[in-house]
């Protein structure tokens, strides 16, 4: 089969197309025809030599895909030969055909088409992971998502919004935050031209918000916690603003807050599956009714996983990039 390896660690010039030996299917696993695999930043991170495969995953790139199960392990009865399904995965999406654990398999949610559902496992799995089974985000609270119009941020707008939560953003161009406002976000913040803390602290009356979901890192940390209100959560999910800065703490006691962090990829097998469970329960009665839709900014062949890359670190697109093998 096709798939696209990183020959290299370096930029998105050395994600090359290459003939490789097809997945073998464990017991408990499936094997998936994939018809489009989502592009992530992990992705991105992974290319350039910082973000390598947990022990025994794939080598290839690719942490969601959609398809048609083409073949089961022993011990899957869940899924059968010809089902639709998009899934969860620990890498391997940029290829033709990629195995997974069955309970990181999920079935296609009514209405949305076999190449748009790869648009929604890693999203889905994360947005719910942290900021709804972690930090407890629950309807009449305030929510700030910082990179409102990146694929996690156009998600999480419409998961919060489905569940009676006011929603805060910052993007970078009016362009983006209109997007985001067409999605349903309440307060949106352009993070160039304003003070995002000042703006949270005056449309909440000087409180701040109660639940933040932080892409950034290091850049924004204190201001993330000066955005906080009494009981505040704070949740980081990566670090395009590094790893290292000096904060002032006090804050944190003074104002009881929760500093959290988690990864999907490094998750056990176990773990991953209760949150896909809680995913198909919880989030897809959602994308049936039409409440939460695939933002898909583009859609490119295998062969251009490159040029996909470019545009994910343009940070030019709004939604989620898709690659068609």
């Amino acid at each position: 089969m096709k798939a696209v390896e990183i020959t290299t660690p370096g930029g998105p010039e050395v994600l090359k197309l290459q003939e490789v030996d097809e997945p073998e299917v464990a017991d408990g696993e499936v094997l998936i025809k994939v018809e489009a695999a989502g592009v992530n930043r992990a992705d991105t991170v992974q290319r350039k030599g910082s973000y390598p495969p947990p022990k025994g995953a794939s080598p290839f790139p690719g942490l969601e895909c959609s398809g048609t199960v083409i073949s089961v392990g022993r011990s899957v009865d869940r899924w059968k030969v010809g089902d639709q399904v998009c899934a969860l995965l620990s890498g391997g999406g940029y290829a033709e055909k990629v195995a997974v654990p069955a309970g990181q398999v999920l079935p296609v949610p009514k209405g949305i088409s076999l190449s748009d559902a790869a648009s929604f496992p890693e999203v889905a799995c994360t947005v719910w992971s942290t900021v709804f089974m972690m930090s407890r985000l629950t309807a009449g609270e305030t929510f700030l998502i910082h990179g409102g119009s990146s694929g996690i941020g156009t998600f999480a707008i419409q998961i919060a919004k489905y569940y009676g939560i006011r929603v805060f953003v910052t993007a970078g161009s009016e362009e983006k935050l209109t997007a985001c406002k067409n999605l349903g976000a309440d307060i949106c913040i352009n993070y160039k031209t304003e003070d995002f803390v000042a703006r949270v602290k005056e449309e909440t009356g000087g409180k701040g918000v109660d639940v933040i979901l932080d892409n950034v890192g290091g850049a924004y940390f204190q201001r993330n916690l000066n955005s906080l209100n009494l009981d505040g959560r704070l949740f980081i999910i990566g670090f395009q603003g590094g790893t290292i800065t000096e904060v002032n703490l006090s804050s944190i006691l003074a104002r009881r807050l929760t500093v959290q962090g988690a990864g999907l990829r490094s998750r056990s097998p176990e773990n991953k599956a209760v949150i896909v469970a809680e995913v198909e329960k919880l989030v897809w009665p959602a994308i049936e009714a039409g409440k939460v839709r695939p933002i898909v900014y583009k859609t490119l062949p295998l062969a251009e996983a490159a040029e996909a890359h470019r545009i994910m670190e343009s940070s030019v697109h709004v939604g989620k990039i898709l690659l068609i093998p």
